[in-house]
């Protein structure tokens, strides 16, 4: 989907903006008519100005489908001086050249959400979904970060899986929580059914981690649901 040409993609205005902790920031859209996707999908974004808009990069659409807005989450990377750090500017009024919608997460039935960091933001608009559907039971979020102040949507999360929402934190002692990568061990103890679907995303290294895991402990190669 890079190199996408400029005709094929859309021009939409950016309508509000939020930082939802400090390094991460939503960025709400105005939706184009008939603009769809499926929960889990995402599209290639690039900022409409003038030597940016060959700089593209992929964002998951957070919202609902149904919703009249289009979101967008996105980890903000300061320190590179590229795409995100010049998106931690852009403000309301701005906007954004989207194109097609792509993406082979998706929802394939219940089973465990596996997320390192930002790669919470594919599995938002699918548990959304099944909260709005009354379909979460039998689900479980496990969100693996560095640190408590890299969490963010905690509140929402929590009231839509209660204690099916499980956090780690491999940089950070937090009283209460794991203090290390989810390895073999909490796969043993957090995994009562391997024939389940598993949701991975995050990474390269943790989902490769996870997958090589969870296929060793009986998990199948179809029953994994991740990026490829």
């Amino acid at each position: 989907m890079t190199g996408a040409d400029p005709a094929q993609r859309l021009r939409v205005e950016v309508l509000g903006t939020e930082f939802l902790n400090a390094g991460v920031k939503r960025f709400t859209l105005r939706k184009p008519k008939g603009f769809a996707f499926t929960p889990g999908q995402g599209c290639m974004v690039a900022l409409d100005q003038e030597g940016w808009r060959d700089q593209e990069r992929p964002f998951t659409f957070t919202a609902l489908p149904s919703a009249r807005r289009l979101e967008l989450i996105v980890k903000l990377y300061p320190d590179h001086h590229g795409v995100t750090w010049r998106l931690g500017t852009v403000g309301k009024g701005e906007h954004f050249l989207l194109g097609r919608p792509f993406g082979t997460i998706a929802y394939k039935g219940p089973g465990m959400f596996f997320a390192g960091g930002a790669g919470i933001t594919p599995f938002l608009a699918i548990l959304r979904q099944l909260h709005r559907d009354k379909a979460l039971k039998g689900h479980t979020l496990v969100w693996s970060n560095r640190t408590a102040a890299d969490v963010f949507l905690d509140a929402e999360l929590g009231r839509m899986l209660h204690k099916h929402y499980l956090k780690t934190f491999t940089r950070e002692n937090v009283i209460g929580f794991r203090d290390r990568r989810i390895d073999r061990e909490d796969l043993v103890d957090l995994v009562r059914d391997f024939s389940q679907r598993f949701y991975l995303c995050g990474p390269q290294a943790f989902v490769e981690d996870l997958k090589a895991i969870l296929l060793d402990l009986g998990a199948t190669a179809d029953s994994l649901v991740f990026e490829t």
